[in-house]
């Protein structure tokens, strides 16, 4: 079943409700690999086109469209995103 994916000013609504202070939308070139990162904000995101691979410590998980990712500030992670790239709607909350 595929999941449903609400439009891009429903998700913000509802993650800026929860006190996130910004979304955006990201879109990645098909096969793009993003190295060992991290940020200065805490971000959860909807995959809504493509496919990606999120690496957290020693755990790499697939995430496909219609499926969700959260990140905690300073968090290290990678990013791997499929032949078809990917696009994502992040929400992102600044950290002190």
């Amino acid at each position: 079943m595929i999941p449903t994916i609400p439009t891009f000013q429903q998700y913000a609504s509802e993650l800026k409700a929860q006190g996130y202070d910004e979304v955006i939308e990201r879109d990645w070139a098909p096969d793009t690999v993003v190295d060992t990162h991290e940020h200065d904000f805490t971000a959860k995101a909807l995959v809504v086109r493509g496919e990606m691979w999120l690496t957290k410590g020693q755990h790499t998980e697939h995430i496909p469209a219609g499926g969700t990712f959260e990140l905690n500030a300073r968090q290290p992670h990678s990013e791997r995103y499929g032949k078809n790239g990917a696009t994502y709607w992040v929400a992102r909350r600044k950290s002190p």
